[in-house]
Formats: C-alpha cells, sequence, structure tokens
C-alpha cells in the first residue's frame, strides 16, 4: 500500500472514453473455471472462484449485483505501532478485523493479511515454536517482531475455517489471539465458516537482509513508511539494470537467488493453507504502474517476466493449487504515462483484476476504474482504499460499481476525516448491495459462507 492521490477536473464519462471496453452498450459475461488457468486447481479454490464470477456477471447482466466488503489488517502495525489506527498503543492482531464488528456489529466477508515486509528483523523468522510449514526453511524461532505473521495466518485461517477452530490439528485450536504482553484476545466469528481470504506480500527488496517497509520502498526523501519517525527509509536505488539481474534465472545470479529465497517464505506459508485447501487470493507485485515499490516503474516486460517466474515458482515448483492470482495496479491517470494495460501479465496468469485507489472521492474516478478493467473478463476487485462506498450522506460508489469485493486498507476504517462510524454502518447495512461475514447468530451476515466449502 501507498497512498496516492489522483485528482482531475476530467469528468467521469470523459475519461472514460479514453479506457478500452468503458463506452460498451452489453458487456459479455465470463467463464467461472478456473481450470482453464489452472487445470490442478483446489475444489475450495474453485468453489471461491466461481462465486467471484457470479458476482461479476450479475454485475455485467444487471441483475441485483452484490459486493462483499473486505478488510485489510495490517498485523504487524496492530502488534508493535503504537501510534498506529485509533488504538492508543499496541494491541492484538486482528483488531481491525474486530472493529468493524465493534462499530457495526458485523463483520467483513473478507480479510486480507499482508506476509510481509517484516517489522525490523533481520532475516525471515518466525514466532510460534513449532510451525510445522517453516521447519524446511530452518527459520529462527521466537523472534517477537515475527508473531505479527503467525498471529496472521492463524487469523485468516480461522476467517475460512471458524473460530474458535475444531482440534483438527491445526494452531491456536481455540481461536484465541496472543498480545505481546502476554494476555489474549478472543476474536471469536461464530465458530464456523465466515467469509474469504486474500494475502499480499511486501517483500522487501531481494538480497535485503533487513525486512521491512523500508525495504520495500525505493528512496522516498521525508516518508517513513511504517509510521515510526525513527526508522529510516530505504537506500538502495532499485534501477532497472539490478531488477534485470533480479530476473536473470538464465544465469543463475545472486539476485535471482536472493529473489527464490523470499517466495520460499512465502511458498511455505502458503502450503499451510493449501494442506487444509484454504482458497487464498494472492495480491502480489501491486501498484507496479508507480515507482514507489522496488518491482514498479520498470519496463512492462521485465515485471512480467517477475510474475512468470513467482507463478511458476508457487504453482509449478511447489505445486500451490489452493490460490486465486489478483492484479491490482495503483490508480492511474486516464490521460498520463501510468496506464497499466501494459504490465498486464495474462489471462493464463491472472484470475481477478483491480485496484488501489486512495482518491479522495471514491464514488468518483473509481468508476473510471472499474469500466477501465472490463475488457479482461476477469472479477473486478477494489483492493485496496480508505473509503466506505456507502456513506451516511447517501453517496454510493457500488451503484455504478459493484466490484466483487470492496476491501478497506487497515486503519481507513477509523479514520475520522475520510469515514465516520455512521459511514461505516451505511455501508455494512446496505443488505441489498453488500455481503459481510460471520456465521452463526449474532453476526448479521447474509451469505452462508460454509456453502463455498466443498468438502
Amino acid at each position: 500500500m501507498r497512498r496516492r492521490t489522483f485528482v482531475t477536473a476530467l469528468g467521469a464519462g470523459a475519461a472514460a472514453s479514453f479506457i478500452p471496453g468503458a463506452a460498451r452498450a452489453a458487456t459479455p459475461l465470463i467463464a467461472s473455471t478456473l481450470t482453464g488457468r489452472d487445470p490442478g486447481a483446489s475444489i475450495n479454490a474453485q468453489a471461491v472462484y466461481k462465486h467471484l464470477v457470479s458476482l461479476e456477471n450479475a454485475a455485467r447482466s444487471g441483475s441485483r449485483p452484490m459486493t462483499i466488503i473486505g478488510q485489510h489488517i495490517e498485523t504487524q502495525q496492530e502488534l508493535y505501532n503504537a501510534s498506529y489506527g485509533d488504538t492508543g498503543g499496541t494491541t492484538f492482531s486482528g483488531y481491525y478485523y474486530k472493529k468493524a464488528r465493534d462499530i457495526t456489529g458485523k463483520l467483513s466477508g473478507f480479510i486480507e493479511i499482508d506476509l510481509g515486509p517484516g517489522y525490523g528483523a533481520t532475516g525471515w523468522g518466525t514466532y510460534g515454536e513449532d510451525r510445522s510449514y517453516n521447519r524446511s526453511l530452518a527459520l529462527p524461532s521466537g523472534v517477537r517482531s515475527w508473531q505479527y505473521v503467525d498471529d496472521a495466518v492463524d487469523l485468516a485461517f480461522g476467517v475460512w475455517k471458524g473460530l474458535p477452530r475444531a482440534a483438527d490439528g491445526t494452531y491456536n485450536p481455540d481461536g484465541t489471539m496472543v498480545r505481546l504482553d502476554g494476555t489474549t484476545a478472543s476474536l471469536a466469528n461464530g465458530g464456523a465458516a465466515s467469509g474469504i481470504v486474500g494475502m499480499s506480500f511486501h517483500q522487501p527488496y531481494p538480497g535485503s537482509s533487513v525486512k521491512s517497509w523500508s525495504r520495500v520502498l525505493t528512496q522516498v526523501e521525508g516518508e517513513h513508511p511504517d509510521g515510526n519517525e525513527s526508522t529510516p527509509v530505504a537506500t538502495l536505488t532499485t534501477d532497472q539494470a539490478w531488477f534485470d539481474r533480479v530476473l536473470d534465472w538464465e544465469s543463475d545470479t545472486d539476485e535471482y537467488r536472493a529473489l527464490l529465497k523470499d517466495l520460499s517464505f512465502l511458498a511455505a506459508t502458503l502450503s499451510y493453507f493449501a494442506a487444509w485447501d484454504v482458497p487464498v487470493m494472492l495480491r502480489p507485485y501491486h501498484e507496479m504502474n508507480g515507482d514507489w515499490f522496488w518491482w514498479g516503474g520498470k519496463t512492462a516486460a521485465s515485471y512480467k517476466k517477475l510474475w512468470r517466474i513467482m507463478y511458476d515458482y508457487l504453482v509449478k515448483t511447489k505445486g500451490l493449487h489452493n490460490l486465486i492470482f489478483v492484479w491490482s495496479p495503483g490508480a492511474w491517470d486516464p490521460q498520463g504515462d501510468d496506464v497499466p494495460w501494459d504490465y498486464y501479465p495474462g489471462a493464463d496468469l491472472v484470475d481477478v483484476v483491480g485496484v488501489d485507489d486512495y482518491s479522495p472521492s471514491a464514488s468518483d474516478l473509481t468508476h473510471v476504474y472499474y469500466t477501465g478493467l472490463v475488457d479482461y473478463a476477469k472479477p473486478r476487485m477494489l483492493a485496496e482504499t480508505f473509503n466506505m462506498p456507502i456513506t451516511a450522506a447517501g453517496s454510493n460508489a457500488l451503484t455504478r460499481s459493484p466490484w466483487v469485493i470492496w476491501s478497506t486498507w487497515g486503519s481507513g476504517l477509523t479514520k475520522t476525516d475520510i469515514n465516520s462510524n455512521a459511514d461505516v454502518k451505511a455501508t455494512y447495512y446496505a443488505t441489498g448491495q453488500v455481503y459481510t461475514g460471520g456465521s452463526g447468530a449474532g453476526f448479521g451476515q447474509n451469505f452462508a459462507w460454509g456453502s463455498l466449502h466443498a468438502h
């Protein structure tokens, strides 16, 4: 995530004329099979993708489209950053997952965790003493600054299977999260399937010994991306020549080997989800049409090579077939040089297309991005935003742009200069347009999430 504001006097209707497919009278429906991309796709991954396609096709045909309301969780911020959000101090993993319920009595139907970027630790690590999926990597355990990843994995696993979780071999079977001070916090959500899950991967640049936000961003003067003013910004010059060495598998460069080492950490964690057929909407290497991440602002051909390396490693080398791949550029100027079309990896490598949109008004330019993505013939997702789609004042971005998922980024949920509690309620209570999460009585969910579990 990086905040990027794009303001223009160009009206949405005029802007749409610059985007492929925006002005068509009828939008063709899309196929609902995941096996076209991955013949070995898991049963539950196929079921989730089929559901996403059904939402997309409802929007395309105009037949009562619904949007899954989502929430990104920055567990590293929740656990370690005392200045983060509205907490007034450090808290527990999943604070902002629970916060939606505190405000509305309902939970989000989609939760996205962030496997990276680390919080200042040297090298990858784990907090739990016995994370079986990390054993092959021989990672140091008991490292406090990696607790957030362990907790995030447990939280996402629990959203799919239900908290508290049954004694089926999963971790944290009582559904309890452990705070830094040793106290606990329960994130019960009904004890059964309560939503679908995703994962982003803010990977520090390959070869970085320190794992932190400051190693994800290219150097930006004055920025402290983890919210801590004492944290130094990145100093690596991630130019094209260096990036090309990262991708040079043919020569088996040191930089390429460092990339695979990072991807092995991602694959190991994803393998735990795969073992239980928990589908994960994986959203790597996002906002590539900007220059703030080390993978951004590079040639389109080299970016697509990076995506191919990542995809082949996870699916073909590691045999992970529980993944639904999400490609999400940053918000773009329809008349600018940051349009993302040339960066699209290809229909055989992508399942869902989206955008990270931090525009001041979500109901304004959001529709431009929504129509701009239509010709990819994939479900469309608003992957990152601070804005609620429906506000107490009556604005409703979903009327024109019924994304299959609308996901709020972290503490954006309670940024009072953007959303009031009344806005959050207006969105979560719009049961004719949004699906919320949870299971059992008392959560107000309006979709049976267990119906997506094929086994």
